[in-house]
C-alpha cells in the first residue's frame, strides 16, 4: 500500500506523462501504478509487440522480475535457458567449422540466483507487465503519440509540465497538465529531440544487422545454446528461443566497406544463404520464419537525460548499441526502475527533490561502461578470430609458462559475464551511496570487515523464515514496494540483546528517521500487514545468528522489531561458499557473526550504507546522518535543534 497521495485538481492533470509502452516505459509505469499514481501511458503503436525485438532476460533482471511478482506470468511460456555460450571457429587445417570452446553464461563466481539467460520475445513480456497495469487501473492509451509540451516550473510549480498528444490519425488532440514527463520512446525520441539533447556516437563504426527469428531443421549440435560462430564466410551468433524457435544474428554490412550505405539491406533468402554458408559443413532449413527484420546499428549515447528534472529520457531514447551482448531491455528495465523509485521518494514526501538529480549520473555511467564493451564485442565478433588452436588454447586451464596469448574475443567475454549479468552494475559515490566523502561520518558506519560495497547490489543469501521454518532468499524477501529496506543482522541474541533493544529504542524516537515518517493510518493498520506495518518508506528484515528452533521472536526481539514477525529469519543455512561458517549469510556480508550490523539498502535493491550494530544511540545516530543527507524533515540531533 502506498502512502496517501494529493488529489488533482481535474480530471486532466496526472503525476507522469509516459511515452512509449516498450520495456523502459512499461517498468516505470508498472512501477509507479502500484504504489498509487495517477498515470497517462501512451504509446503509437496499435498493439504490443506482435513478436521479434528484444529477447534476453539476463539474471539481475530476472531477479528483479521475481521481486515484483512477475516472474512466473514471464516463465509460464516456457523460455529457452542459456547457461553456456559456445564458441565456433574454422578448424586448424582445415575447412569448415569447428567447436573451440565453451564458457558459462553466468560462471559461478558471480553468485546469480538463477545463472541462465532467458529468452523470450519481447511482446510476451510486454504483455507481462500490461495485465499488471490493468490490475492498478492503468492502461495503455493506443495508438497515439506526443505533438509537443513545454516544462516550466515558475508558472506552474506543481504540474509544470503541459503535454499534447493526439490520435495518430489526426482525429482526436487532447492537452494534459504533469508533473513529469518521460520519454521512452526509442531511438528516434521526439521529445529528446524537441529538448534539443544530442547524441555522441561513441564508434565512427556502424554495422547492418540482419535478425531472424524461425523454426529449423539442422544437423548443427549446439542450435539450442548460444553460439558465436565466425568462418570464412562471415559471423553469426546463434540464439535458441521459446517454441523451438532460434534467432540469427548476421552482420550484413559494415561502414567499413567501401560499398557501405546504412540502408543497405538483405531479404530472407539472401541471409538464409549466408547462414549456410557459415555453418558448413553443417545444414541448415527453414520450417517457418516468425520475424525478420534489418537494421542499422550505432553506437550513441544521450548527452543528457533530463535538462530540469521534470522531463527524463530513458531506455533506447538515452542509448544505442548492438544486440549482441543482450542488453537493451535489461538497461532500459535498470533505468526505469532507478527513476521510479526517486520520484516515488519525492511525491511521497520522504526525498528532497534533488534526489532525482542522482538518474542520469547513476544510469549514464552504467550507459557508458555498456556502449565501451559494446564497441569491443562488437568489434571482436565482426572479425575472424585467431586459429582453433589459440582459441582453444584459451579456453583450456593455462599452465604458468603457458606463451599463448588469450584468444581476444573470448577473453573479453569472460570478463564481461558480471557487467552482461547483470551483478557487475556499480553505482559511483553520491548522497544515496554511502562514502567516505558522505556528510554522514561515523565510526560506526562501514565496518572495515563488511563485502557489501554501497552503490551495488545486495548479496543473496539463504535463511530459514522463523514464523514458518520456510528456507528463503532473504534478498527477495521484501518485494518492490518502494520502501528502503533495513536488513538488521542481529548477530547471537545472548550477545546483541541490548544493542537491540537500544536500536529499537532509538528507531522508536520522533525525531528517528523511521518514526519521522510514520504512517498517517498508523492505528488502523490491519495485523497482517507484513512490510509497512509503520512506514510506507521503511521495511525492517531481522536476522538472527541461532538455529530457527532457538529463536522466540517475542523473547528475543524489542516490541518494534518483533512487530515484523514475518520478516524474522535465523541464520542457520549451510553455504557452498562459505562452508564453515555457523552463520553464513552473516560472514557473507562480512558482518561479525555474533556481533551482526545493519544493512541499509534502496529500494532498487542496491546498498546504501552498511553500519555496525552497537549499544547506545550510535547506531541509529549514524542512519539519521545517512537519511538526513537527503530526506525533507531534520533528523536526530538537527531536529532538536
Amino acid at each position: 500500500m502506498a502512502p496517501q497521495l494529493k488529489s488533482h485538481p481535474s480530471p486532466n492533470h496526472y503525476d507522469i506523462v509516459i511515452v512509449g509502452a516498450g520495456p523502459v516505459g512499461l517498468m516505470l509505469s508498472t512501477c509507479l501504478a502500484r504504489w498509487g499514481y495517477k498515470i497517462k501511458h501512451i504509446d503509437n503503436r496499435p498493439e504490443p509487440t506482435a513478436t521479434g525485438r528484444a529477447d534476453g532476460i539476463q539474471p539481475r533482471s530476472l531477479d528483479l522480475l521475481r521481486n515484483m511478482g512477475l516472474k512466473s506470468a514471464i516463465m509460464a511460456h516456457k523460455p529457452a535457458r542459456v547457461y553456456e555460450v559456445a564458441f565456433w571457429d574454422p578448424p586448424t587445417g582445415g575447412k569448415g567449422i569447428a567447436r573451440t570452446g565453451t564458457w558459462a553464461s553466468c560462471p559461478e563466481f558471480i553468485d546469480a540466483r538463477y545463472p541462465f539467460t532467458t529468452l523470450l520475445h519481447q511482446g510476451l513480456i510486454e504483455r507481462a507487465f500490461i495485465a499488471d497495469l490493468e490490475k492498478n487501473n492503468t492502461t495503455v492509451q493506443r495508438p497515439w503519440t506526443i505533438t509537443g509540451f513545454t516544462s516550466d516550473e515558475k508558472a506552474d510549480p506543481e504540474y509544470p509540465v503541459s503535454v499534447e498528444l493526439s490520435h495518430t490519425d489526426g482525429t482526436f488532440k487532447e492537452s494534459v497538465k504533469a508533473k513529469y514527463l518521460f520519454g521512452g520512446e526509442g531511438a528516434r525520441s521526439f521529445i529528446r529531440d524537441q529538448l534539443k539533447i544530442g547524441i555522441t556516437h561513441k564508434d565512427p563504426i556502424a554495422y547492418v544487422w540482419g535478425v531472424m527469428d524461425g523454426v529449423v531443421k539442422t544437423d548443427f549440435p549446439d542450435i539450442k545454446m548460444k553460439c558465436t560462430i565466425h568462418s570464412e564466410h562471415g559471423s553469426i551468433m546463434v540464439i535458441p528461443r521459446e517454441d523451438n524457435m532460434v534467432r540469427l544474428y548476421i552482420q550484413i554490412a559494415s561502414s567499413t566497406d567501401p560499398d557501405f550505405h546504412p540502408r543497405k539491406t538483405a531479404s530472407v533468402e539472401e541471409v538464409q544463404e549466408s547462414a549456410k554458408r557459415i555453418l558448413q559443413p553443417y545444414s541448415i532449413e527453414w520450417e517457418r520464419v516468425e520475424w525478420y527484420s534489418v537494421y542499422p546499428i550505432g553506437q550513441g549515447i544521450s548527452d543528457k537525460y533530463t535538462l530540469d528534472h521534470r522531463v527524463f529520457l530513458g531506455g533506447d531514447a538515452c542509448h544505442t548499441h548492438s544486440p549482441k551482448a543482450g542488453q537493451g531491455m535489461n538497461t532500459a528495465f535498470l533505468d526505469a526502475l532507478n527513476l521510479a523509485w526517486k520520484i516515488h521518494a519525492v511525491e511521497g514526501g520522504l526525498a528532497d527533490r534533488k534526489i532525482l538529480e542522482t538518474y542520469e549520473p547513476e544510469r549514464k555511467d552504467v550507459a557508458e561502461t555498456l556502449l565501451a564493451f559494446d564497441n569491443k564485442y562488437a568489434k571482436l565478433f565482426s572479425q575472424r578470430p585467431p586459429s582453433g588452436n589459440e582459441v582453444a588454447a584459451a579456453t583450456a586451464k593455462k599452465s604458468a609458462d603457458s606463451s599463448v596469448e588469450e584468444n581476444e574475443f573470448i577473453k573479453t567475454f569472460k570478463e564481461s559475464c558480471a557487467f552482461t549479468s547483470g551483478y557487475g552494475v556499480a553505482y559511483k559515490p553520491n548522497t544515496l551511496n554511502w562514502s567516505p566523502s558522505h556528510t554522514a561520518q561515523s565510526a560506526v558506519i562501514h565496518p572495515s570487515t563488511t563485502t557489501l560495497v554501497p552503490g551495488r547490489l545486495f548479496k543473496n543469501a539463504d535463511v530459514t523464515r522463523v514464523v514458518d521454518a520456510n528456507v528463503v532468499h532473504l534478498e527477495q524477501e521484501i518485494p518492490l514496494n518502494g520502501s528502503f529496506r533495513l536488513f538488521i543482522f542481529g548477530g547471537k541474541p545472548s550477545v546483541t540483546k541490548q544493542a537491540l533493544t537500544d536500536l529499537a529504542a532509538n528507531l522508536s524516537l520522533p525525531t528517528s528517521f523511521y518514526s519521522a515518517y510514520a504512517r498517517e493510518d498508523i492505528a488502523s493498520v490491519s495485523h497482517h500487514e507484513r512490510h509497512n506495518p509503520h512506514s510506507h518508506f521503511f521495511t525492517i528484515c531481522t536476522i538472527l545468528a541461532s538455529p530457527r528452533n532457538q529463536i522466540e521472536i517475542s523473547r528475543d526481539l524489542p516490541e518494534l522489531l518483533a512487530r515484523y514477525k514475518d520478516n524474522v529469519y535465523a541464520d542457520d543455512r549451510w553455504s557452498k561458499t562459505h562452508p564453515e561458517a555457523r552463520a553464513a549469510a552473516h560472514v557473507k556480508m562480512g558482518l561479525d557473526e555474533e556481533k551482526g550490523g545493519v544493512v541499509v539498502v534502496r529500494p532498487d535493491g542496491y546498498v546504501g550504507v552498511v553500519v555496525a550494530l552497537e549499544e547506545g544511540s550510535k547506531t541509529v545516530d549514524a542512519l539519521n546522518d545517512y537519511f538526513g543527507a537527503f530526506v525533507t524533515k531534520k533528523l536526530g540531533a538537527e531536529a532538536k535543534l
